[in-house]
């Protein structure tokens, strides 16, 4: 069970963390946006953007419950935990790229300025640098992904082509690749790559200025729908629209949410497994303790006092094969996240290694529930004590 959970918590926190790591919490754009050169471009250099990081706790009405139940009309007021870490601007806008072997392929280009936080992509980094935004002269570099790489055959240090169309006339770009990346989500990997901003700003014609839209992160995911409606309708002027990047790759949350569905079903099986086992192991010491039964009856004990005696001992066995069990599933929880001996297929998962985060909530979780809940189906069995008489146990046992 630890194993178990330790595994579908860390694939989720993993892929989690690799979308909103490339996409940011909260996404900003104007309200007409799309991924073309039809796209309405927002100032950075409005109030709200210069703002948007000094939003801090934000108080907000909570329905109020009893037992989990909400009452009607009844709210109490609570504060967030955090607000938002950080904001950065980026464009996107879909062109061609060529290679020196005139392969090509599709690509949507995402431009990224000097105020974006590198620190997530280098963790993708598996060849190279990140490009330069920091200069005072426009980067003709650019990062693919190691999907595109493959593809085109391409490698660091090579020059490549890139190709829009705007007005119906083409405008190459010619740009040197200085990083290769790998997110594992291969429908992102192929699809885009990495650049100045600035260089698309001169493609579609924009002011230094004017950006695609505004990513932004959040101190705690807990809170982010709070603080994306809190940004939306109390931050943001009407010709602006956000949204989570929960709600704008909802497919791939949803995926991600029916693994607990997988986990509940596992761990479901694994306990009727050991209520099993624990109901047959009662049974066998019940029946051969018999004469003992007679015994402690012949002397006025009663059946709760005999069962007692019986439930307590399955306690024990219960105690000690959860401890051995915490520190055999912690151990190999340990192993895995120490050597990766588990491998994936990227392609498929996402991820290339079985990833493990051992939370302590739900450890305590499953060694509270796998204790009471044997324990109370365990109180069944022990009613064959009532069923054995002291007479017949004492003459024939």
């Amino acid at each position: 069970m630890i194993i178990t959970t330790a595994m579908i918590t860390g694939f989720k926190k993993e892929i989690t963390n690799k979308i909103y790591g490339f996409w940011g919490h909260i996404h900003i754009a104007d309200s007409s946006n799309s991924t073309s050169f039809d796209q309405r471009p927002i100032d950075r250099n409005d109030e709200y953007y210069y703002t948007l990081q000094d939003i801090d706790a934000i108080e907000y009405q909570h329905p109020a419950s009893v037992l989990g139940q909400e009452i009607e009309e009844g709210y109490t007021m609570e504060m967030t935990t955090g607000g938002v870490k950080y904001a950065q601007v980026y464009a996107m806008i879909p062109g061609i790229i060529t290679a020196k072997a005139k392969n090509f392929e599709g690509i949507m280009m995402k431009g990224v300025g000097d105020d974006y936080h590198w620190n997530i992509m280098e963790d993708f980094l598996v060849e190279g640098r990140v490009i330069d935004t920091q200069s005072d002269t426009v980067s003709n570099e650019i990062m693919i992904s190691k999907v595109t790489s493959k593809r085109l055959k391409m490698k660091v240090g090579d020059r490549t082509n890139v190709s829009f169309f705007k007005d119906r006339k083409q405008l190459i770009r010619r740009l040197e690749v200085v990083g290769i990346y790998n997110t594992g989500l291969d429908e992102y990997d192929r699809k885009f790559a990495l650049t100045d901003i600035r260089k698309l700003q001169g493609v579609l014609g924009w002011e230094p200025n004017q950006v695609g839209g505004i990513e932004v992160f959040v101190d705690n995911l807990e809170d982010l729908d709070m603080v994306s409606s809190y940004i939306y309708y109390d931050h943001l002027p009407p010709s602006i629209f956000s949204e989570t990047t929960r709600e704008r790759y909802s497919g791939i949350f949803d995926w991600l949410e029916l693994q607990d569905i997988n986990e509940l079903v596992i761990l479901g099986l694994m306990i009727i497994v050991a209520i099993i086992n624990m109901i047959t192991a009662l049974l066998i010491l019940i029946l051969d303790r018999t004469k003992m039964i007679g015994t402690l009856k012949a002397l006025g004990a009663g059946d709760w006092a005999v069962r007692k005696i019986f439930l307590y001992y399955a306690a024990y066995i219960v105690l000690w094969g959860m401890f051995f069990g915490n520190v055999l599933g912690l151990t190999i929880c340990w192993i895995q996240k120490k050597f990766e001996i588990i491998e994936l297929d990227e392609a498929n998962y996402y991820i290339s290694v079985a990833p493990i985060d051992v939370q302590l909530s739900n450890l305590l979780m499953i060694n509270i529930a796998c204790f009471f809940i044997t324990i109370i189906f365990l109180v069944l069995p022990t009613y064959l004590v009532t069923r054995i008489s002291p007479m017949k146990a004492l003459r024939f046992g």
